[in-house]
């Protein structure tokens, strides 16, 4: 008769210890006191002495600074979460400015780049073309069953790398680390796929260690038939859990969200996640300039989906502050590949078609920027320097403050960096970055440029939608997480350059964004729940807390999940 079962897994008999020591959401390696040996039978696989968690974050961190490149580190800390999973939320947690541009962007960009190569165990699960038909038993394989979060990418457009096909794995699984340790979402709960589509990536068709299908993209009615078994198969097996579509190519990400939207509970962080996080930047921005929202004119450089994807968040916030739709509109301006996004030129998406206005044709960005003389450019095109020199002096002679958000990332693909845009304004730039940049000294003053992350988004928003077990996810969730992310910027951010709050402050400020998000979802009739009466300390219960679990003498472990 079983005599353990955690997490819809059964452990019986003689395994019971050594199940212990490998599976990483029990394993509390060098942690596990002498009773607990005792119980498990695990005597003589471990060194003899006892060690706390904080003993063991020290050995941790000793290790992780001995590593020579980001990439080394990346591997490192995937190891950890491979074999010690509380150890390595524990370390993420306490070290999170740190860890961030490690175990996400910037690294994780060059690890999806590398993934055949350093391709260890899986961090999530695959599923594709092959599997066409049996999706649902599939999904039942996974041995979690209490899934609540979801992030599914079809790999095509991996941050500004584009196509990786399966290495594009990286992202679900390090966004999902990220819900885990910025908001307190149970890695239980969590669940990172990959679909398999294959790949117009020559270079991985021709790597003989590349593992994924190997024949371009399949398009049309056979790709949206896999899209849609997936989708009826999450159902099936986790009815209810929050679907994140994630790094899809621009011809499907907009399709795809618009479809789902209101069949079943999702979003695509790339559209709402990044306009959520790029609008509270701009509400940080304006509190410098003392400026409003309406009176902006918002050049983009990128007319893709997050683009586009914070032209409409900024239309929604701009006519909740009186404008009209239309009026709102005339505000934001796009540039594409091709040049300024108007209604002259031919054959555009219909994505770009509300931001297309009556107006001249400009083919380079540098020439928008002195015809259009905008109060902000926002940059999430890829191209790498394409705020130039002229086009950063130019914000400067028509702006006492510019705003400039060069937030394409990784870092490499940033259309400026933080130095540029101080160097060529003369300090007066307000500026973000996508990836991190560290501070700069010019005229002996020091800046200290804030991150356009996502993360200081997407966890609050995934907390808020599975604490109240939200039936859809709508716009306003997105403007109220905005709106709350900008209230906790401080004066003293602010004045250091930064338009974010500090990352160490991630975790009560994704309570705050959740408690938001829950009451809007409340509002609109689309909780699961009944409102409970105190929300917030609510919302904090559902959060996960990296500690090791009391296994008694009969070997049975305390279940916790979010203590």
């Amino acid at each position: 008769m079983p005599d353990k079962m955690t997490s819809g897994k059964v452990v019986t008999g003689f395994s019971r210890g050594m199940h212990y020591l490998h599976d990483p959401a029990l394993n509390k390696g060098t942690a596990f006191t002498e009773a607990e040996r005792d119980a498990l039978g695990i005597w003589g696989f471990l060194p003899p002495g006892i060690q706390t968690l904080e003993e063991q974050v020290m050995r941790v961190m000793g290790n992780y600074h001995r590593k020579t490149s980001d990439l080394e580190k990346y591997i490192f800390l995937v190891a950890l979460q491979d074999r010690n999973q509380t150890l390595f939320y524990r370390v993420l947690i306490d070290h999170l400015e740190e860890m961030m541009p490690i175990i996400y962007t910037p690294t994780v960009g060059l690890a999806c780049q590398e993934y055949v190569h350093i391709y260890r165990r899986p961090k999530g699960f695959f599923i594709g073309e092959n599997n066409k038909g049996r999706f649902s038993e599939i999904l039942q394989n996974w041995p979690d069953r209490d899934i609540r979060m979801i992030v599914v990418t079809d790999g095509e457009r991996i941050l500004g790398l584009g196509d990786l096909g399966v290495a594009g794995m990286g992202i679900p699984a390090g966004k999902l680390s990220l819900y885990s340790a910025c908001a307190g979402i149970h890695p239980a709960w969590c669940l990172p796929v990959t679909i398999d589509v294959g790949t117009n990536n020559v270079d991985l068709l021709h790597d003989p260690l590349y593992f994924g299908i190997r024949h371009p993209r399949i398009r049309g009615e056979a790709y949206d038939a896999l899209i849609e078994e997936f989708i009826r198969a999450v159902q099936e097996n986790f009815p209810g859990a929050v679907i994140q579509f994630e790094d899809f190519g621009n011809r499907n990400a907009f399709r795809l969200l618009n479809k789902y939207r209101n069949q079943v509970c999702t979003f695509n962080d790339d559209i709402q996640g990044t306009a959520s996080m790029a609008l509270a930047g701009l509400y940080g921005a304006l509190r410098i300039t003392g400026q409003k929202l309406i009176d902006q004119k918002i050049l983009f450089l990128g007319a893709g989906e997050a683009g586009t994807g914070i032209g409409d968040l900024i239309v929604t916030a701009m006519t909740n502050e009186g404008l009209s739709q239309q009026e709102a509109r005339q505000c934001l301006w796009f540039a594409d590949s091709k040049g300024l996004v108007v209604k002259s030129r031919d054959r555009l998406a219909e994505h770009k078609l509300p931001y297309a206005h009556n107006y001249e044709y400009h083919p380079y960005f540098p020439d928008a920027v002195n015809a259009l003389k905008p109060t902000a450019i926002i940059g999430v095109s890829g191209q790498a320097g394409a705020f130039t020199g002229p086009v950063l002096t130019a914000m400067a002679k028509y702006n006492e403050r510019p705003i400039v958000f060069a937030l394409s990332n990784p870092t490499s693909h940033s259309e400026c960096t933080a130095m540029e845009a101080y160097f060529w304004t003369q300090g007066r730039a307000i500026f973000a970055g996508g990836s991190p940049f560290e501070p700069v000294t010019l005229e002996h003053k020091i800046y200290e440029p804030g991150q356009g992350n996502n993360a200081y988004i997407f966890p609050g928003v995934g907390l808020g939608l599975i604490s109240c077990k939200a039936r859809h996810v709508t716009n306003e969730m997105f403007l109220a997480a905005a709106k709350t992310l900008a209230t906790e910027v401080s004066d003293a951010d602010l004045k250091r350059g930064s338009v974010y709050p500090p990352l160490k402050r991630i975790r009560d400020v994704s309570v705050k964004i959740a408690v938001a998000v829950a009451e809007i979802v409340f509002e609109q009739g689309l909780a699961s729940i009944p409102r409970p009466e105190d929300l917030p300390a609510f919302i904090r219960s559902q959060m996960y807390t990296p500690v090791y679990p009391i296994i008694s003498n009969s070997g049975r472990h305390q279940v916790y999940k979010n203590k």
